[in-house]
């Protein structure tokens, strides 16, 4: 299930790889705090596919690994392969520890035009009705999209795990099965492609909450003997791809009409 979409002005992330047998422990833990998201499927998770969108050089991707603390990505997200689905634009940005988000639900049939440089205009939007917020989304994701010339690289996908508050204001997420796949632009992203399987040391705990670190998540992260740690999911899928292809995707080519 996609997370609310819209600003968030302030949020926390923080990552942890932990051995895949602390899952359940961790889940029973803050089963008292937080609830299963109800919007899982049938295995208890739920699939995601984001195309991160970067320069010919890979400048996102180098951001993150020079460790710089202002940072942004641009990505489009989606959970399923239905046409009738809404894709969202993100723009994603790190300023120190806080996380700053914008998203705009986009109607699948403009993915193409827009990745291919088209400006955003309320017909996009996959909201029939919008007081602004979803097209200003949209509009920072194309302006940065064309300051950067950045283009489709890589989509990664995995399968989530995922538990919030009744407020939504806190999330825990477990990521399995990261995997990897070039974007090709002709084809899209939509379609299924070869993903090449990215290994971890272990499972992706990502511990997310708006306000103070709560005070039953830092009692389970000193339980557990958790150890933060930075996980990239774009950045370990780029250099998986770059290790095992020589290069993270091959020559660009402008989408068909």
């Amino acid at each position: 299930m996609p997370p609310p979409i819209g600003f968030q002005t302030r949020r926390f992330e923080y990552k942890y790889v932990i051995p895949p047998d602390l899952v359940r422990p961790i889940a029973r833990f803050a089963s008292a705090y937080i609830q299963s998201d109800p919007h899982v499927g049938p295995e208890g998770d739920y699939p995601v596919y984001s195309l991160y969108l970067d320069t010919a050089s890979l400048a996102t991707c180098r951001w993150t690994l020079q460790g710089q603390k202002n940072r942004f990505k641009l990505r489009v997200r989606y959970y399923d392969h239905s046409t009738d689905s809404p894709v969202f634009f993100e723009v994603k940005r790190r300023l120190h520890d806080v996380i700053v988000k914008q998203r705009a639900a986009v109607c699948r049939q403009a993915v193409r035009d827009l990745l291919a440089g088209q400006w955003p205009r309320s017909r996009h939007l996959a909201r029939a009705r919008d007081d602004g917020e979803q097209l200003g989304a949209l509009q920072a994701f194309c302006s940065l999209r064309d300051q950067l010339q950045a283009r489709g690289a890589v989509v990664v996908s995995y399968k989530r795990e995922a538990y919030a508050s009744a407020d939504g204001l806190v999330r825990m997420t477990f990521d399995r099965h990261l995997a990897a796949a070039p974007y090709l632009a002709p084809i899209g992203f939509t379609r299924a492609l070869r993903s090449l399987p990215v290994p971890l040391a272990g499972v992706v705990l990502e511990l997310k909450f708006t306000e103070r670190f709560p005070k039953w998540m830092l009692h389970m992260v000193r339980l557990f003997d958790l150890e933060r740690t930075s996980m990239a999911k774009y950045v370990a899928c780029a250099t998986r791809l770059h290790a095992v292809q020589g290069q993270i995707f091959g020559p660009y080519v402008e989408p068909v009409a």
